[in-house]
Order: structure tokens, then sequence, then C-alpha cells
């Protein structure tokens, strides 16, 4: 048993084994990609199908070579948590789809191309340091949707009625100054209350918004541009530090773990001596019969 294990376990560790999946999860998402064009897929539909089906038993074989490789305890696959995600991506593709059901299907072969993560071990370390992101980048996110919650209240209460496109009632003031603290033509949006929605902004079509029109340039501009600086040059770049500083940890544990596996495979103190031990032995035999050759050639 323990031959066997040893025999897999070599396939499993293997660089070609490992470079072998890489380049069949790449497959995978090229035919995937090919799914979304109908043409392609009328007229090379057996291909297609024959290389899908392909693809998923080298999964399978993929998966039974690492819990054979575990021996008498092919369960401690399913302690890596990554094993467990490969598992059930392929578990799933063998479930049985019909009619409207197959989009979900194709959703589900589009994950093979998040396996990536795993045969990469770079990009394990980002996907590592963004989950240990996340308990920070909630505070982070709290801070946030404060800081919207009090500028949307300001905002109603300012500009409600020069601009009730975008600052009619809270919800759609917090989804204004979504807009504004991406970037995304937030002076046009500022410019709207600077002026007064009767000379800026306002197309034909919305015109008939403009009830009261309320010109605040000294307002309007103190608004926004201290809603920028705070929300994106300093609430947003918190987020930048928090992944970097979740990006050292990952790191950082990546390297322990190299370090711990260089260390199981480097020769003992105890390991030398007993190899040394062999060696003398191996040389004694060796002059022993030498000297009986020795005697006889006398």
């Amino acid at each position: 048993m323990d031959k066997v294990q040893d025999f897999f376990k070599q396939i499993a560790d293997a660089a070609w084994f490992q470079n072998t999946i890489t380049v069949v999860i790449l497959l995978a998402g090229v035919l995937v990609g090919f799914e979304t064009y109908p043409g392609l897929v009328e007229r090379f539909h057996g291909p297609l199908h024959i290389g899908d089906q392909i693809i998923l038993w080298i999964f399978v074989v993929e998966i039974l070579v690492k819990m054979l490789a575990e021996g008498k305890k092919p369960w401690r696959f399913f302690l890596d948590p990554w094993n467990i995600f490969d598992f059930i991506i392929v578990a799933a593709c063998f479930l049985p789809f019909e009619g409207n059901a197959v989009t979900v299907l194709r959703l589900l072969r589009l994950l093979r191309v998040l396996k990536l993560v795993k045969a990469l071990p770079k990009l394990q370390i980002l996907v590592g340091a963004l989950l240990k992101s996340i308990p920070s980048m909630v505070y982070v996110s709290v801070l946030l949707l404060m800081l919207f919650y009090v500028y949307a209240v300001a905002a109603v209460f300012l500009f409600g009625e020069n601009d009730p496109l975008h600052f009619q009632d809270l919800q759609i003031a917090m989804l204004s100054l979504f807009r504004v603290v991406t970037l995304e033509d937030w002076t046009d949006v500022m410019y709207i209350n600077m002026y007064g929605c009767d000379r800026y902004g306002y197309t034909p079509d919305s015109v008939v918004l403009c009830t009261k029109p309320m010109a605040q340039p000294l307002v309007g501009a103190m608004f926004f541009v201290s809603f920028v600086l705070t929300g994106t040059m300093v609430i947003l770049n918190l987020f930048i530090g928090v992944i970097m500083s979740g990006m050292d940890e990952a790191q950082a544990e990546a390297n322990e773990l190299m370090r711990l596996e260089k260390s199981e495979h480097a020769p003992t103190f105890e390991g030398e001596l007993d190899a040394l031990q062999q060696q003398l032995d191996a040389l004694q035999d060796r002059m022993g019969s030498l000297r009986r050759l020795a005697k006889r050639t006398k």
C-alpha cells in the first residue's frame, strides 16, 4: 500500500502533472468562451461536447490521483479547502441539467477557470490576502457607509428641490454619491447644483423635473469637493492599505510554509551520521574483499 501511495504522491507532486492540469484549465476556459457564440456551437457541437467530456474526466482523474496519494486516509484530501472547491465543481458537472438549467451548467463550467487560483501559487497569495483583509474591510465599509449617509441626508436637504434627478430622496442621493465617489462625471452633478438645474445639466427629457431651480455656487462646490476628498482620497485608499497589509501577512505565511517544507526534506544530523556509517560499512566490506583477493594472488 505504501508503494501505491508513494507512486500516486509522486505523480500529484510532479511538475508535469501540475502543468498539465493548468493547461487543461485554460482549455476549459476557452471552450466555455466558444459557447458564447451560437454559430460556433451549432457548427462544432460534436467536437466541443467531446472536448468538454475529456476535460471533465481529466479533472476526475486529478481528484482520484490526489485522493490515492493520501494512502489509507483518502478523506485527508478534503482537509484542503481548495480541494473541496475542485471537488464541488467537478461533482456539479455530473448533475442532470435539462432545459433552462443548461445555463447553470455552463456557469459551473466557467468556474473551472477559477482552478487557476490553485494552480498558480502567486494567485493563491492574492486570494489569501483578500480573505485576510475582509474583517478590516468590513470596518472600513461601515465608516464609508456612515459618510455616505451623512452626506446623503445633507444633499437631500440642500439640493433636493434644485436637483430631484440626483437627490430626490435618501436612496437616490446615496446612489448619486456613489457615482460621485467613483469620480464618474462627478463635476456634472456639482455644476447642476452650483448653477441651477435651469442653466446646466438637465436634458429636454428631464427638464420637467426642474421645477424649483436654485443656484448655490459656494455650497455646491464646498459640498462636493469635501465629499470627494474625504470619500475618494482618504477612505477608499484605506481599502488599499488594508489589502496591502493582508498581502504582507499572506506572503509571510507562504514563506513560512515554504521554509517548513524545506526543513522537512532537509537532511538531519542523525540522517547524515547514518549515511556516513553506511558508507563506512560499505568501504570496510570493499577493503576486506580487496585483502582476500590480495592473499589469493600471493
